[in-house]
């Protein structure tokens, strides 16, 4: 189990101390806010070109502006990506040109209250916060491969501990909807999308991995009145976005990938769900045929 020096109170400048990625390219969803907004200004600080990807071009271009303010990067940009709409990933990809080095699927959404689905039919948390991150991540696959050394960082939550992906009904077409169920499923599959890219581009030099950022109040959790977890257990922005910024660009993490991590170290398997806090990954998340399984289902879902 790898360990690093850092901890739950580390932040995204503590674990980038001294790390220069200069020449290097970034791409982080969801960055107008919270985990996104810091993930993409730790990357710039440290020198990276930066693209925030989000459905909302207005907001991404003020943040993009903010940051290179703050950091003194100017090659830091905004682009249009809607993740629940597989045209505009497709728009996306199509239009990304050059290496990437850098890939932060962080975007999300979060126990919507009612039954939505995206424009192709899937259940909309599983849609946007999974499909739409695979069919990005495979769509960048070729920008990724010319990096000649890349990193896929896929933002889960501990909430994957409360379901496995349920193959058979991905999209709540027999059982009844369930907020957290839905939520949960999507946040598993994040984590097997990142044991999915690594067994398979790991030989390619692209290596991808998970995390649980931890409890932060932020936009995500809009549906559900605010964060409830106790304060003790409670993260800031900058110090839920450093697991992301470590797994993204440190070099204690150079040649390992299809694992998951939080609070900047790997996470034990747990054989069940604890209390609050006790955190862990379920074997059902780390599963190398699960992983399969569902990149060949993902594969037939952004090509139908």
């Amino acid at each position: 189990m790898l360990t690093t020096p850092f901890g739950f109170s580390s932040t995204t400048d503590d674990v980038l101390e001294g790390v220069s990625l200069a020449g290097r390219r970034a791409v982080v969803t969801g960055a107008t806010s919270g985990l996104g907004t810091e993930t993409a200004r730790a990357l710039a600080a440290a020198g990276a070109e930066v693209v925030l990807a989000a459905r909302r071009p207005r907001a991404a271009a003020e943040a993009a502006a903010e940051i290179t303010r703050t950091t003194g990067n100017a090659a830091v940009s905004a682009a249009p990506l809607d993740l629940a709409d597989l045209a505009s990933v497709r728009e996306f990809t199509a239009g990304f040109t050059g290496p990437l080095h850098i890939l932060v699927n962080n975007a999300g959404i979060m126990a919507l209250p009612e039954l939505r689905r995206t424009p192709e039919g899937r259940e909309a948390q599983f849609g946007t916060n999974f499909v739409g991150h695979f069919a990005l991540t495979t769509g960048l696959y070729p920008a990724l491969a010319a990096a000649g050394g890349a990193r896929i960082v896929s933002v889960s939550s501990l909430a994957h501990l409360m379901s496995p992906v349920v193959f058979d009904d991905v999209d709540f077409r027999f059982r009844p909807y369930d907020p957290w169920a839905a939520y949960a499923q999507s946040k598993t599959a994040d984590v097997l999308l990142a044991v999915g890219a690594d067994r398979r581009w790991a030989g390619e030099g692209i290596r991808a991995n998970a995390l649980n950022p931890g409890a932060i109040a932020t936009n995500l959790q809009q549906h559900t009145g605010g964060l409830r977890t106790p304060e003790p257990l409670r993260k800031t922005v900058p110090q839920g976005a450093a697991t992301s910024v470590l797994l993204a660009a440190s070099p204690l993490l150079d040649g390992v990938g299809g694992r998951y991590f939080e609070d900047c170290g790997e996470s034990p398997v747990v054989e069940q769900a604890g209390p609050i806090g006790s955190g862990g990954v379920a074997p059902y998340a780390l599963d190398a045929t699960n992983a399969d399984r569902l990149w060949e289902l993902a594969g037939e879902l952004i090509a139908a």
